[in-house]
């Protein structure tokens, strides 16, 4: 895949996952669904929780629009294990298709963003940027 076509995608994925992290905060109803204040309470999470979902939405948001490949990698697996924990809710509460399909494609995407830029040595991950170019 070019490195063009990469950011171009990183973007738009980042800006999805930041108006999903808004949402979360929206205290009413958004322009696609119903407050998530109501649906993490019928979901049966504590209202705090859309707070933590919505900022490690956020957080990995702006990991995916750095170009680099250690924090697009941080930021697709941040989201992959948020997705997880979404998937996994839609599964257990029946939600209905039209309102669940978002969740495992996303997933699935994040998974193949994340192999792209998987590091070529885990230790990478831990490494300082000057220690790395060394």
């Amino acid at each position: 895949m070019s490195k063009r076509l990469m950011n171009g995608l990183c973007w738009f994925l980042a800006l999805e996952f930041a108006w999903g992290a808004v949402t979360k905060y929206w205290p009413g109803d958004t322009v696609f669904s119903s407050a998530y204040s109501v649906k993490f309470a019928e979901w049966g999470y504590p209202a705090w929780m859309r707070f933590v979902v919505g900022a490690l939405e956020g957080a990995a948001a702006v990991l995916l629009v750095i170009p680099d490949r250690r924090t697009r990698f941080l930021g697709a697996t941040t989201l992959m294990f948020v997705l997880t924990g979404a998937v996994t809710t839609h599964l257990v509460h029946h939600d209905p298709a039209v309102e669940s399909w978002a969740a495992p494609t996303h997933l699935v995407v994040m998974g193949l963003l994340a192999l792209a830029h998987w590091p070529a040595d885990w230790r990478d991950l831990l490494r300082t940027r000057a220690a790395s170019t060394a």
